[in-house]
């Protein structure tokens, strides 16, 4: 990639201790009527209760009933990430059936209505309805967030504002929401859009430090705009908590091989952008402006569309731009142990996003029910049937 460029970075890192590189990923499913194929709160059966008993803390609500929220433990490379989603999202695909429930990874609904959608009984929820009022009982989205161990703040930093160039090439892999509320959006990544609604979501812009963007934080909690760094929705963060870089960016896919190689592409971003960093190296920076070009060339077009070469001043076929992505990683693939999780990728290239795939079926079938009932069918690929051994596992 000709982005790279000679010359120290303008942040002091200390290189003696590297990030960990360790991974983390959430996921947010939707919970399906397999009656109407419309979403379908859990509240009433319990479904969040039984999933805690097995999963605890590692599942949790979120604001709308007929959502699902898991998140791994820390996992130290790649396999130990799969295993974990996959025993993760098993026991909730079996909960769900033995509770005559479906369940389904896209970040959109087909046709669901929003104003249907009951509100979990939370009184942070009640709150943030109180606050964000029609965009936040609308906001019926799913997404896919992926942590990368960063110990040192300022690395963060560092790497947020390089590794915001690659963010709309991850979401044009992942791009999983191509309808809404009954509507052909036109859109490969509709949830995109439909949480840009919310304040303090987007690319964020460059800082010079960690301690500028304790500033911005500082500044937004003492005049009243948030309460807790948690509120700052960028499509990438330093976490609040943990000691990662949150990339919020992506749609969630419907395959958990898709989910994973997602992951190993993010981890694989970050070693390559530090490993250039130890050698006095670092990768070209652009302005917000240019990048929220190219994310709006994902949103639209997904893998389909053109991606915009900065180096070269023009348009790239995106898919290039991904392969050539992948080989600008390559060298430090095997020391993460993820070349064949990675491989995956072509494989995305091959047969298109979920997007693409959602609407071939609409194409060819011209119902939104064979949609619903394509996602929930990818969505169980691969997993367990037999939940039992996860369970004498947690015991």
């Amino acid at each position: 990639m000709e982005a790279q460029s000679q010359g120290k970075p303008n942040i002091s890192i200390d290189t003696d201790i590297p990030p960990s590189f360790t991974l983390g990923i959430e996921e947010e499913y939707m919970v399906i009527d397999p009656l109407t194929f419309d979403l379908k709160s859990h509240v009433d059966v319990g479904l969040l209760e039984k999933s805690q008993l097995l999963l605890h803390e590692h599942v949790k609500p979120e604001m709308h009933g007929s959502m699902l929220e898991i998140g791994t433990n820390v996992c130290k490379n790649i396999i130990e990430a799969k295993t974990e989603l996959t025993k993760m999202r098993s026991i909730i695909w079996a909960l769900c059936r033995q509770n005559g429930l479906l369940l389904g990874a896209a970040s959109t609904h087909p046709f669901a209505q929003w104003e249907d959608q009951e509100i979990y009984p939370d009184e942070r929820y009640r709150i943030l309805i109180r606050d964000m009022q029609m965009l936040a009982r609308s906001l019926v989205i799913f997404g896919m967030h992926i942590h990368i161990g960063i110990e040192d703040r300022g690395l963060q930093i560092q790497i947020m504002n390089e590794m915001r160039y690659f963010l709309p090439h991850i979401l044009a892999i992942s791009t999983n929401s191509p309808f809404w509320t009954g509507h052909v959006t036109g859109l490969k990544s509709y949830r995109s859009k439909v949480f840009e609604n919310f304040p303090r979501t987007n690319l964020p812009d460059e800082f010079s430090s960690y301690a500028e963007y304790q500033v911005y934080v500082d500044m937004l909690m003492k005049t009243g705009c948030i309460d807790n760094a948690k509120k700052i929705w960028w499509d990438i963060r330093p976490h609040p908590v943990f000691p990662t870089l949150e990339i919020r960016i992506c749609d969630i896919p419907m395959r958990i091989e898709e989910t994973i190689a997602i992951a190993a592409l993010c981890q694989a971003i970050v070693k390559k952008l530090y490993t250039l960093y130890t050698k006095n190296l670092s990768f070209r920076r652009y302005s917000r402006a240019l990048i929220l070009e190219n994310k709006w060339r994902a949103v639209r077009y997904g893998l389909d569309g053109k991606l915009i070469d900065f180096g070269k001043q023009k348009e790239v076929p995106t898919r290039d731009l991904i392969r050539e992505l992948l080989e600008f990683v390559d060298d430090v693939v095997d020391e993460l142990g993820s070349r064949k999780e990675l491989e995956f990728i072509h494989e995305i290239l091959e047969m298109g996003s979920g997007a693409d795939r959602q609407i071939k079926v609409y194409e060819d079938t011209k119902s939104f029910d064979e949609v619903v009932a394509y996602i929930h069918k990818q969505s169980t690929i691969g997993l367990h049937d037999d939940v039992g051994p996860y369970i004498k596992e947690m015991r």
